[in-house]
């Protein structure tokens, strides 16, 4: 009798863009029943399903039923998102002594790698194998000056389940010429389950002793604020609501919420740590998120305005989900004491992601 493979993947259809290009769909399962369906398109988390403190399960990451609804309204469900996720101000950044411009799509900044970025991407498919894991590698090419963007990059994108509860994400990048990167993951948590209201009872931990205040345009300033004393305090466990309407303080106002990114303690290059944790009390599920990145943005979806249905048929409103997107600062090309994003030629960018799953109470 073969031997049963601890780990599979399940590749279907999942419907075709306007040009006729075809979507597929992916289920990575592990023996334990936690999954996670990806696809092609933005190379999407489009669900992770995950069980409670009594053993039930649920899809905990918000997005959409079908592919018409991730192709026209994005809200970066799921996604990847780059060439440089997170925000560049005016849209503008010099490299080398060059002036690049990149397209604008968020007031006057760039955003996410801007009008056609890598979450509106069709990823190939390099491998998808199972056995003691399940195995799920896409690729991506940006041509040189893709959104404003020097040079030709070639990224590849890795998703992993195995034994435990936990999504890897293992990421790579070259360029043939000077150029910027900023990747990450777009998921939308909410550890209630998909549709279930509001996030604001959760109750999170960031190991930050330090975050990035912005301006009016969401771009920060240069500085590295310690979040003692402030709203922003997660050193300690929280509840997300605890302060997230605090007036008082200009960053919640300009946030509308937490959209701010927050400086990791104890970073090792190469070594996935512990970045935060969140739990919800009502399920007992938690969520861990490990990474090397120097950085994690911390979003409550305060963007979302509930005129949009999710998988479950619920509108989506602010503060139905939180993100967790771990990734260098924003505007670092134009903030030269902020960790590099430079990217060059014969150099590989490298980094993993770690989202882990588990019950208690």
């Amino acid at each position: 009798m073969a031997e049963e493979k601890a780990a599979r993947i399940i590749r279907t259809p999942f419907g075709q863009l306007a040009d006729g290009t075809g979507i597929e769909a992916f289920r990575l399962t592990n023996a334990r029943g936690f999954a996670v369906r990806l696809l092609t398109y933005g190379a999407t988390i489009q669900a992770i399903e995950a069980p409670d403190r009594h053993g039930h399960f649920a899809d905990l990451v918000m997005g959409y039923a079908g592919l018409e609804d991730y192709v026209e309204k994005p809200q970066y469900f799921g996604t990847i998102v780059g060439r440089y996720g997170n925000r560049i101000a005016g849209g503008r950044f010099t490299l080398d002594g060059t002036a690049y411009r990149l397209a604008v799509n968020n007031g006057p900044n760039a955003l996410h790698g801007g009008l056609k970025g890598f979450d509106k991407a069709v990823w190939t498919v390099l491998e998808a194998s199972d056995g003691a894991e399940a195995v799920l590698r896409l690729a991506y090419v940006s041509a040189d000056g893709e959104e404003g963007y020097p040079g030709r990059l070639a990224a590849t994108v890795t998703y992993r389940v195995g034994a435990e509860n936990a999504l890897t994400i293992d990421y790579r990048a070259t360029t043939d010429r000077p150029t910027v990167l900023n990747l990450t993951n777009h998921a939308y948590f909410n550890l209630g389950g998909e549709g279930a209201g509001d996030v604001l009872g959760h109750v999170a931990q960031i190991e930050a002793d330090g975050f990035t205040p912005v301006d009016e345009h969401l771009i920060p300033t240069g500085e590295i604020r310690p979040v003692a004393d402030t709203p922003f305090d997660f050193r300690t466990p929280k509840r997300i609501g605890a302060e997230i309407r605090d007036a008082r303080d200009p960053q919640i106002l300009f946030g509308r919420g937490y959209d701010h990114n927050f400086v990791l303690n104890d970073r090792q290059p190469g070594v996935a740590t512990l970045a935060a944790r969140v739990t919800d009390p009502a399920s007992g599920r938690v969520l861990d998120v490990l990474t090397d990145q120097p950085g994690v943005q911390f979003y409550t979806a305060n963007f979302l305005t509930g005129t949009r249905a999710g998988k479950s048929g619920r509108l989506y409103r602010q503060g139905d989900g939180f993100c967790l997107e771990t990734q260098h600062f924003p505007d670092s090309p134009n903030q030269p004491h902020f960790p590099s994003t430079v990217l060059r030629p014969g150099e590989t960018f490298r980094s993993t992601t770690i989202f882990r799953f588990g019950v208690e109470g």
